[in-house]
């Protein structure tokens, strides 16, 4: 057993130097035993001075980050991964998070939306992946959705993340190369999830786009080429229902970007305050081109039920056409199979091929009737 120990003791300092700082992917191997608030789920820890990101020789813990920020200035980012209670319960209680919002956070499975909680502002962003697939059909998973919730203090900034998409690891790495703007503060931080997140509604918005103009074209495209049968209304049906959860992540963001960019708050920077108001107009056109999708789709499916009731229709008249062709001999078989004695030409020789030919001359009177008016 001591040998056991020696070697567990031997391999973990080796294990924490291994972790990459900007482990956004991986969860970073802290050690709770040191740290309370030192968590599995969290992704990343660093602090910013000055706009830059202040190098350690070691992982940070969040407690850790907390002094440094504390004793040198800065601000202190820390990036979560679906955290449980008992994970998130350190930091939240390191940072002095209000528990609304902590449970928020957790739990996720929250509308967009924009708190404050004392000097810390809690806000909540839907993050939308469009999935790609080869051919749309009424199964067809087309956006996924996940939650990333921001709590921004005067020296922290911190990120919970829900699901598999919308990994922040490019944004920070994009953040981290434009020193002017990190050195603004936890605020520019929150500009930029906010950016990201809208930008990526515009990228998912196009995508969606050309799945509408396919089936579009799919349905007009069948009229006047045979009877459509309605088999495109599953898909029209599948598209709205991802448009409207796409719906639900656009329309519920506007008032929060409002908020932000147009009333003054403390923990916002004036000058990144401007920046929201980019964010806003770019939110502005996603939901525009949603509420036409929405619409749109309405008309096609409309479009659809329609040329399916045309269809129906057409089938009903071909069937009673028929019908009433047939009802001719079925008429006069019927008057010659009463088998009486004085039935009109029954002695007569061509009394047999008469019938036949005053059958088939009416059948065909009536064919050629029905056909010329559209019924055949």
């Amino acid at each position: 057993m001591s040998m056991i120990r020696d070697l567990r003791a031997a391999v973990r300092p080796s294990l924490r130097k291994s972790v990459a700082p900007y482990g956004n992917e991986a969860r970073s191997s802290y050690d709770p035993t040191r740290d309370p608030s030192a968590v599995t789920a969290v992704v990343d820890c660093a602090v910013y001075r000055d706009g830059a990101r202040v190098e350690s020789t070691e992982c940070l813990t969040p407690s850790e980050a907390r002094r440094r920020v504390r004793r040198d200035g800065g601000f202190a980012w820390i990036g979560l991964h679906e955290p449980t209670e008992a994970e998130f319960a350190g930091i939240a209680a390191e940072f002095g998070l209000h528990p609304l919002a902590v449970e928020d956070a957790v739990h996720a499975h929250q509308r967009p939306k924009l708190e404050r909680y004392d000097d810390t502002l809690f806000a909540v962003f839907k993050t939308i992946h469009y999935v790609e697939h080869a051919e749309l059909t009424a199964t067809s998973e087309i956006v996924e959705t996940g939650e990333v919730m921001c709590f921004t203090g005067r020296d922290f900034f911190i990120t919970v993340r829900h699901g598999g998409q919308g990994s922040l690891r490019a944004l920070r790495h994009r953040l981290q190369d434009d020193p002017e703007l990190l050195s603004k503060g936890p605020s520019a931080v929150l500009h930029a999830i906010a950016d990201h997140v809208v930008d990526g509604y515009l990228a998912v918005a196009d995508a969606m786009q050309d799945d509408i103009d396919e089936v579009e074209t799919d349905v007009f495209s069948q009229t006047g080429k045979g009877s459509p049968r309605g088999t495109d209304a599953g898909r029209i049906y599948q598209l709205k229902r991802e448009v409207l959860e796409f719906k639900r992540a656009v329309a519920p963001l506007r008032r929060p970007l409002a908020l932000l960019s147009e009333r003054p708050m403390r923990l916002i920077d004036p000058d990144i305050q401007k920046y929201f108001r980019d964010v806003a107009d770019h939110l502005e056109r996603v939901q525009e081109q949603v509420i036409g999708f929405d619409e749109l789709l309405n008309s096609i499916l409309q479009a659809n039920l329609a040329q399916a009731s045309v269809a129906q229709n057409e089938d009903m008249r071909k069937i009673t056409s028929w019908a009433a062709i047939i009802a001719v001999p079925t008429m006069v078989c019927g008057v010659y199979g009463m088998n009486f004695d004085h039935m009109p030409e029954l002695h007569w020789r061509f009394g047999y091929p008469m019938v036949l030919a005053l059958i088939g001359g009416m059948c065909f009177g009536i064919h050629r009737t029905l056909k010329r008016n559209g019924w055949l």
